[in-house]
């Protein structure tokens, strides 16, 4: 999961960035790679990247709340979120009332707010949030309304590299002791 060196953000990336205390990410196509295995049972699977989980931990660590928001109802979503002591959000129709209503809860404003999604039914809370991110493989649609783009690929450490710029911005950087934190 090599990716190239990314430049230094811009001052208005890093400035959003800073801000953040509420990360939302969608499931299918931003931590995962999209595909949905069905067994002849019916039982439908996902793979998670433990990259992606161990800087949603961090993110946690450092104090930024997280939780997962999908239009798709899944227990392998659920059970996730549940390992990496987040939020799950699942059977969501509307995806910005539901990132509005965290943010409520927290009692945050909308600049607060990243998400980071992949597809059309992300366009919303993309274009409300205070910092919109995607995947590198996203849909080409969506690009104009994020102010970051991953350079890896979903579910192969793309939110890992979102949570890292995330964390870099509040002086955190790549946190050398990880120990205990959940992948």
């Amino acid at each position: 999961m090599s990716t190239p060196p990314r430049p230094a953000p811009s001052a208005d990336l890093a400035a959003r960035a800073a801000r953040i205390r509420l990360v939302c990410f969608d499931v299918d196509g931003t931590l995962t790679d999209g595909r949905l295995y069905i067994a002849a049972d019916g039982t439908e699977t996902k793979a998670f990247h433990v990259h992606d989980g161990l800087g949603i931990s961090l993110l946690r660590r450092a104090g930024i709340a997280v939780a997962f928001v999908t239009a798709r109802t899944s227990p392998a979503a659920e059970i996730r979120a549940r390992d990496l002591g987040v939020e799950a959000h699942t059977g969501i129709k509307d995806k910005l009332a539901c990132v509005e209503a965290l943010r409520t809860r927290l009692g945050l404003a909308a600049e607060e707010v990243a998400f980071m999604g992949d597809d059309l039914t992300d366009l919303a809370v993309l274009s409300a949030a205070g910092l919109a991110a995607a995947p590198a493989d996203a849909q080409p649609a969506i690009l104009g309304h994020v102010h970051w783009q991953s350079n890896a690929r979903a579910g192969a450490g793309a939110a890992r590299e979102f949570c890292e710029l995330l964390l870099a911005a509040r002086g955190a950087g790549q946190s050398g002791d990880a120990g205990g934190a959940r992948q």
